[in-house]
């Protein structure tokens, strides 16, 4: 029965070489976090200070608003129920997606605070901007909000996929995959327990 349990022992230990030594390194980077700051970085509209004698009453069915000043003007932000809304101040009606001048001088104002990261602009695409230092800023116009991802973005999500075994790109694949690489693991600790316990008493 020993023999039977080192054998199965020693197949689960060779079956999981490779998801070992994936996990040793991506847990590795995930503690030290090399490139994290940059990669994550939260970027938004550079912003202004407001005039004193805006006055804005909320209008039925507003969960929450804001107000605030950009290179672009000045920005009503409501949150409904159906999800956020951007109102001219003046008329209260939505306001009007920017032109690709306008994008730029936005996105322009805000790299003003890591021009070395972001560069210079390079090509713009409906709500999307590409920089010159390969980072890509997707601009949710509703909120106003910027979304920024580099290559040092894609390559810090690939080590999460490699440790969390999401190997094969499809859903129902990588969950099976994760769920078989724990049971692995539980066995070989279960089965090491074992010999080490036996072990113990034969001696």
């Amino acid at each position: 029965m020993l023999t039977v349990i080192r054998k199965f022992h020693r197949l689960i230990g060779i079956t999981l070489m490779l998801p070992l030594a994936g996990w040793v390194v991506t847990g590795f980077v995930f503690f030290i976090k090399p490139g994290y700051a940059g990669a994550y970085e939260f970027l938004t509209p550079k912003t202004y200070p407001l005039p004193t004698s805006i006055s804005i009453s909320p209008l039925p069915g507003w969960r929450e608003f804001r107000c605030f000043r950009t290179i672009l003007g000045d920005h009503l932000i409501a949150k409904t129920d159906k999800g956020w809304l951007h109102l001219n101040l003046q008329t209260m009606l939505p306001r009007e997606k920017p032109s690709e001048e306008e994008f730029r001088r936005l996105l322009m104002d805000a790299f003003s605070a890591n021009p070395q990261r972001y560069g210079q602009i390079s090509r713009i695409s409906g709500d999307s901007a590409w920089t010159d230092t390969g980072v890509e800023v997707t601009l949710d116009w509703n909120r106003v909000s910027l979304q920024q991802r580099g290559k040092d973005t894609d390559r810090i999500d690939m080590l999460y996929r490699i440790h969390y075994l999401q190997w094969a790109g499809v859903g129902i694949i990588d969950k099976v995959l994760g769920f078989l690489g724990l049971v692995l693991v539980a066995t070989l600790t279960v089965l090491g327990a074992r010999l080490a316990f036996k072990r113990k008493l034969e001696t």
